[in-house]
């Protein structure tokens, strides 16, 4: 993929990028010190795939998750968007139900995905619902925890899971987690609330469990968890949470990123340290956005006829 605007190595830098003034600091910071891999480089990379990467988390509130020493740093969470901040960053203000009122930065376009990476931000933590409505999902996902199971069970598990959706009659799309799982995803008609879709994937979670006793769970208490079993984690579609997003990079040792993949690779066997920050860029070029399905109105499922 060729790069459509050039990140200085080192240094700080000021950048003017869709007419906007962005600035990026402390550039040549290691990030990955064994791999060689910069602040510069992860911003480089973000800024390389932001054709495919935007469509899937804008209009939607990002939850910061800070690494300022690197990925083998310390991290912290930030919801609310920093003040001061550039007037070009939409905020996306959302009530919960305390009572709190949280103004969550929204990654729109180049100039507000560079500046939340320069905050030391490797992956992108989206709402599943777009601020226009966050109680209703577009999409609902199962996250194929491995704990203490192996890489082929983990395999088995989203063959499974993607066995249980054709049957249902609902397309999906999984991609590796970029750490050490998959994700599945289904595009829905917005409609149901976050509540029912949790509700369904909870019930579909449970049922599969059930079936694959010795292979899966869906027991989210850690203590009472079964050992060796691949939890189909439901509670991710829960109000609130998120997930890594497609092409974010993970704070791993090997600099690993979230990819979409297809059923037929999943069923020859990926492995998850195929896709990484410096080969990702290629795969795009080559195979396109396979997450591309998951932005269409058609060929969505409409979940109202499931919950």
């Amino acid at each position: 993929m060729a790069a459509r605007l050039r990140i200085p190595a080192a240094g700080a830098a000021t950048l003017r990028v869709e007419g906007a003034e962005v600035h990026l600091t402390n550039l040549d910071k290691p990030f990955w010190p064994d791999l060689g891999i910069t602040k510069g480089d992860l911003i480089q990379y973000y800024a390389d795939v932001a054709p495919v990467l935007l469509p899937h988390v804008a209009d939607r509130a990002m939850v910061m998750k800070r690494y300022p020493h690197g990925a083998a740093g310390g991290f912290f969470f930030m919801k609310r968007a920093p003040s001061p901040r550039p007037s070009w960053i939409r905020i996306c203000t959302i009530r919960h139900d305390s009572g709190t009122i949280i103004d969550f930065p929204m990654i729109d376009d180049v100039p507000s995905l560079l500046w939340v990476i320069n905050l030391g931000c490797i992956d992108l933590n989206q709402w599943y619902a777009k601020c226009d409505d966050v109680d209703r999902p577009d999409y609902l996902h199962f996250d194929l925890d491995p704990g203490g199971a192996t890489w082929d069970q983990v395999l088995d598990a989203a063959r499974v899971v993607h066995e249980a959706l054709d049957a249902l009659k609902m397309p999906s799309y999984p991609k590796t987690t970029g750490s050490k799982g998959i994700h599945v995803y289904v595009p829905i008609v917005r409609g149901p609330v976050q509540k029912q879709v949790w509700t369904f994937a909870k019930a579909l979670a449970q049922e599969l469990a059930a079936r694959n006793p010795k292979l899966l769970t869906s027991e989210y208490r850690v203590a009472k968890r079964p050992k060796g079993r691949v939890l189909v984690d439901y509670n991710q579609n829960a109000w609130g949470r998120t997930l890594a997003s497609v092409y974010s990079v993970r704070p791993t040792p090997i600099a690993g990123v979230s990819t979409p993949v297809t059923w037929k690779e999943i069923e020859k066997g990926i492995r998850i340290e195929d896709f990484r920050i410096d080969n990702v860029r290629a795969r795009i070029v080559k195979v396109g956005d396979l997450y591309k399905p998951l932005l269409l109105k058609k060929g969505r499922v409409d979940l109202r006829k499931y919950v």
